[in-house]
């Protein structure tokens, strides 16, 4: 019996029972659909995270004092200065992209009437790209305001709401900070949201660090940020950091400085066992899928039993019925993994037209879809294809 006529006979006996059939090809439907589900949710999670960390700023690295060593009383002269920063830029000006830092205070400015303190940071023009500032109106620092430390300053969006009710409002503004009228010049906000655990919070005021200096007691620069220009280099250039900042100060005081790689690769660790541990769930869906084909053919052979048995008798061969039972469980298994494949894709397509986020589709897990359920059809059909293949042409026509 050629191919054809199998598939001819498969679809009659399927159209034969076509809620059973419906029913045995929903499992795979549902198996294939998740796995393209899972490897998705878990390539858009991967991506979300990596996105948010390189957000802060991509190949970072910062540093910052901890301590003076055991025994040592602090002294100001430990704590990291603008003079590390500059040695930072002249010594490895091949390496990186920049290097700023960054110095914090507080003040009390009125808002609505009401005297709430604000954070204060003192930084230069190179704290924008380094931490992937984004302004939403006005300008940014320029070399010119940090050489000629002029009063200007930027508030973070949604200080800028609270004072003036938007952030164009606040351009060209007149603050109050430590006495002296600051000109607003514009308003930012950090490019991902770090929820406060960066020097940003929710009242941040950015002036010319030339200018906050003359309003700390001690110049600490915490932390200070260097932004390298490869990834692969980040490791080597933090060493390099390490030493530049250590040997310039005494011996004994202790400097942390820590890169987002290991965060980086921990995200990608987790994503990894997550995406396994989804997919190894799908699988085992997929398996009972096929399980539930297995059973149902096998309740197939014997109710057609007779049908066999005259199939055998005017002349099929063994190797015929095969074929054709085969051939009915893979049309179950690639039309509910066809029919799961679409569900599987459908699902983040319609996401990305009522929300505006990024889902990948991975070509790769709808190929491995396929493929399983492919393979789920021909393993669970072979036990029954090969059953029926062998049963005895005199004891079928006898069954009733």
């Amino acid at each position: 019996m050629f191919l054809g006529e199998a598939v001819k006979f498969s679809a009659q006996a399927l159209r034969a029972n076509p809620v059973r059939s419906l029913l045995t090809g929903l499992g795979m439907v549902i198996g294939t659909a998740s796995v393209i589900l899972v490897v998705t949710i878990s390539l858009t999670s991967r991506d979300y995270i990596l996105e948010q960390v390189q957000g802060i700023g991509s190949n970072i690295i910062f540093a910052y004092y901890v301590s003076a060593g055991p025994g040592n009383p602090t002294a100001d002269a430990d704590y990291i200065k603008m003079a590390d920063v500059d040695a930072i830029r002249s010594d490895l000006r091949a390496d990186i992209v920049a290097a700023t830092g960054v110095m914090s205070n507080f003040d009390r400015i009125l808002i609505g009437g009401k005297e709430t303190d604000v954070k204060v940071i003192g930084t230069d023009q190179a704290y924008q790209p380094v931490r992937n500032m984004v302004i939403s109106s006005g300008r940014f620092l320029d070399p010119g305001d940090i050489r000629l430390r002029t009063k200007v300053a930027l508030l973070t969006d949604k200080l800028a709401q609270r004072m003036y009710g938007s952030q164009s409002a606040a351009l060209n503004q007149v603050i109050r900070l430590f006495g002296l009228q600051f000109t607003v010049i514009g308003t930012f906000h950090e490019k991902v949201e770090t929820f406060g655990q960066s020097e940003v919070e929710r009242d941040t005021i950015l002036i010319p660090i030339t200018v906050l200096r003359y309003f700390t007691p001690v110049e600490r620069i915490d932390p200070l940020y260097v932004q390298v220009r490869s990834a692969e280099e980040v490791e080597r250039v933090a060493v390099r950091v390490q030493e530049i900042v250590g040997a310039r100060h005494r011996a004994g005081a202790t400097y942390r400085v820590e890169t987002l790689t290991a965060i980086l690769n921990a995200a990608k660790n987790i994503s990894l066992i997550l995406s396994f541990v989804l997919v190894l769930v799908s699988a085992i869906t997929l398996v009972i899928s096929g399980i539930g084909i297995m059973n149902i053919m096998l309740v197939t052979v014997t109710e057609r039993t007779r049908e066999i048995g005259v199939r055998l008798a005017v002349g099929a061969s063994a190797r015929e019925i095969l074929l054709q039972f085969l051939t009915e469980a893979m049309m179950v298994s690639l039309t509910g993994g066809v029919l799961g494949i679409l569900v599987g894709v459908a699902i983040p397509l319609s996401v990305q037209l009522f929300a505006d986020i990024k889902i990948p589709i991975s070509p790769v897990a709808i190929a491995v879809a396929f493929g399983v359920s492919c393979l789920v059809g021909l393993i669970f059909g072979i036990l029954p294809a090969n059953r029926a293949a062998r049963l005895n042409p005199t004891e079928a026509l006898r069954y009733e």
